[in-house]
This record gives structure tokens, sequence and C-alpha cells, in this order.
């Protein structure tokens, strides 16, 4: 159950109420659900929910989940991430060639906190992608030739991000 936190407003109580019913072991062995009209043993299931806040989870429902906080991450764990995960996989999506996008050390800061403290690293990815999309459109539009390196470095990082 992936970012039950995020549930719309309008919805909440509801989907709060489906919650509750699928997570109560006197309630789940016989769960039916209203779309699919028919009844679901769920006794056996081991769920594992998600949530990046919990103050918009009903106390009903935290009371049947362990909740295990987890720490932000550092911005030295997102450098990591970074340069070591998300740099290449991006790269290699885009379809620009191993080697051909370079990141001057000096800019990780700036991919890193864009806009101040982010606990996730999907803005560090989006920011990445956004970099590597510039890129090779510069490369598609023949603004640079097709097997240039392009380094980002301090002096180019703000056209980059924008």
């Amino acid at each position: 159950l992936d970012e039950i936190d995020r549930v719309v407003e309008v919805s909440r109580a509801d989907v709060m109420g489906v919650l509750l019913e699928v997570l109560d072991p006197t309630q789940n062995k016989a769960f039916v659900d209203h779309y699919v009209d028919y009844p679901f043993d769920l006794s056996q299931v081991l769920f594992v929910a998600t949530a990046n806040n919990t103050t918009n989870i009903s106390t009903a429902v935290l009371d049947r989940l362990e909740v295990i906080q987890m720490p932000s991450y550092s911005d030295e764990e997102k450098l990591n991430i970074g340069k070591s995960y998300l740099l290449p996989k991006i790269i290699e999506r885009s379809g620009l060639g191993v080697g051909q996008l370079v990141f001057d050390e000096t800019i990780w800061p700036s991919i890193i906190r864009p806009l101040g403290f982010d606990s996730g690293i999907r803005s560090l990815e989006r920011a990445i992608e956004g970099i590597s999309r510039k890129a090779a459109r510069m490369i598609v539009e023949g603004k640079i030739k097709k097997d240039a390196i392009i380094r980002v470095d301090s002096s180019n990082i703000k056209a980059f991000m924008t």
C-alpha cells in the first residue's frame, strides 16, 4: 500500500474505511471489493504500507499498523545514489553514450538541494533527468555534435537546470 498518506481529501474517509476493513484481522477474512463484488480472504496477507507523513492517516488505521520511522537520506547518501545509480541509469535511458554527459564535482550540491532540504531522492532524480534531456535535445537539434562530451559545471548548470 504505497503512500497511503497521499489520499485526496475528498475521498479520505472512504479510503481510510476500506483500509480499516482490509487491515483488521476480524474483518479481512471475507473482504468484498465493491468493484469486483467478490469476497477475498486477506487473513494471511502481510501488508506493507508506506507514507511520507502519518498526520493524514486516521488513528484507527495507524492502530493496525506497526509504524517504522525511516531517517531521511543525508546529502552524502544522495550524492552516492546520484553518482553511482541515478546518473548512469538516466544517461542510458536518454540515449546518450556512456561518459558523454559528465558532471563536475562542484555542481552536485546544487543538484542535490536545488530548492533546499528534501528528504527523498525524487527531486534529485528529476533534476538529473532534466539535465540529461536537455543534453540529448541539444544533440538532436544539432547544437552540438553527436559524439561530443557534454560537461555540466558551475558555468552552465543554471542553463541545464531551467
